[in-house]
């Protein structure tokens, strides 16, 4: 039975795990689409003269990431023609980052000029940006054990946060110097650079569910495993688990969403200033973050990590309550991000190794693609309504009641912590005999 490992290891045997840097490069081919679909799409669109309603809706194709785990059951259960010898998960790896390129070539050659096929080419690359998510999410759960997984997870966001500089900032500067075509050309070949780090990888060593015939195929992969969640922790454990995973992010989500920008803005900070600081400064403290992450997660343990990290996360919305008595003060402002950031960093590993510790092998792709939803979305429903209670309340009482939320989610991990660790000793004395 899965369930969060309490196994340390080194910190330098967790990042030396072979598997490590090879997330590095799949966290870049992750990142590099994300945003050519959403923030740097919008740029381009703007260029073009479209209407700001047009550009938020043709930018809002990134929202396919949400739906993965609907398409995430062919991942689990079917090796692609053509790409089967690479094996189950580097194959459909493979066919997402040649989907990506494709795609985000079409789009350089379609351009805005031609809309509708261009929204096309659009959606194409979220759709297939998601794919890879969900095949890389399940390579790196069946690569490695999960004590690893916290430093699988740091090299992962490097790569990522890598990818999201190049897609981001890097373009939007090339830009200003050359046609957006030709920047679209470029990203599309810097997907080259994973592509080849999937070929030179290795397939993980994980045996697929055999089935007999459709009817059994699709029960398999669609029914089996939400049964098999519950099965395996007992209804109301499963229960409980869920609940804590809908609530526990919801601090951290409540404050990564639109509301930020008019409150950063409101606070008498500029627009290059805010980029400055919180996209470029913030990325890199973010960075520092995860490795920090990851090694406590190697030291601690997924559990123990993600609940020390849970309460200091959430707490540090606190701090955002010092700008309104030192508006435009840039030195008070990296003071908050460099502490909000460092810890949303640090928060990510334990998050992804808790969650993985969940997954059954037989149902990588579907449970850790429906899990990873489920856990950001009360914040993106609370983010939706931030405008609306921020008006009402004030940006202070906001954020006071982001911490709030705090209270279940720390109640429901005190209910878990004892069930998970008799879980684990039964486990290891089961191992031991």
């Amino acid at each position: 039975m899965s369930t969060p490992q309490k196994t340390k290891v080194s910190v330098w045997s967790a990042f030396a795990h072979p598997a490590a840097w090879t997330m590095f490069f799949f966290g870049f081919s992750s990142g590099l689409p994300f945003l050519l679909v959403a923030g740097t799409l919008a740029f381009w669109l703007k260029d073009k003269g479209i209407e700001l309603k047009e550009i938020t809706m043709i930018a809002s194709a990134g929202l396919l990431y949400t739906f993965k785990f609907v398409w995430a059951p062919l991942l689990d259960h079917w090796k692609l023609p053509g790409f089967a010898r690479l094996g189950r998960r580097r194959g459909w790896l493979l066919f997402a980052q040649l989907g990506v390129t494709a795609a985000l070539l079409a789009m350089a050659a379609l351009t805005p000029d031609r809309l509708q096929a261009f929204v096309i080419a659009t959606v194409l690359v979220a759709f297939f940006g998601a794919t890879q998510d969900i095949a890389v999410d399940a390579y790196r759960i069946e690569i490695a054990p999960v004590e690893a997984q916290g430093a699988l997870v740091a090299t992962y966001s490097l790569g990522y946060r890598i990818g999201l500089v190049v897609a981001g900032a890097l373009a939007a500067i090339m830009s200003d110097h050359i046609a957006w075509t030709i920047v679209y050309v470029v990203m599309a070949t810097a997907m080259l650079i994973p592509i080849v780090a999937n070929l030179m990888s290795r397939e993980p060593d994980v045996t697929p569910v055999k089935t007999h015939g459709w009817a059994h195929a699709m029960e398999v992969a669609v029914v089996e495993p939400f049964v098999d969640f519950f099965r395996r922790y007992g209804i109301g454990l499963a229960l409980t688990i869920l609940a804590f995973i809908l609530l526990f992010k919801v601090p951290e989500q409540a404050t990564i969403g639109g509301i930020m920008s008019p409150f950063y803005r409101d606070m008498g900070f500029s627009k290059t200033e805010i980029g400055s600081i919180t996209k470029i400064y913030g990325i890199w403290i973010g960075i520092v973050g995860v490795f920090l992450g990851g090694a406590m997660v190697a030291r601690l343990g997924a559990w123990k990590s993600l609940g020390v990290m849970v309460l200091v996360c959430g707490m540090c919305n606190l701090l955002y309550l010092l700008l309104p008595g030192h508006k435009g003060d840039l030195g008070m402002l990296t003071f908050v991000i460099s502490f909000e950031n460092l810890t949303l960093g640090m928060l990510g590993p334990p998050t992804v190794a808790f969650l993985s510790s969940l997954v059954n092998r037989e149902h990588t792709a579907t449970q850790y693609a429906l899990l990873s939803s489920l856990v950001n979305l009360p914040g993106k429903i609370l983010g939706f309504f931030a405008g609306g209670i921020a008006e009402a309340t004030g940006y202070g009482m906001y954020f006071i009641i982001t911490v709030l939320a705090l209270a279940p989610a720390m109640l429901l991990y005190a209910v878990l912590t004892p069930k998970f660790r008799a879980r684990d000793a039964r486990a290891a004395a089961a191992q031991a005999g």
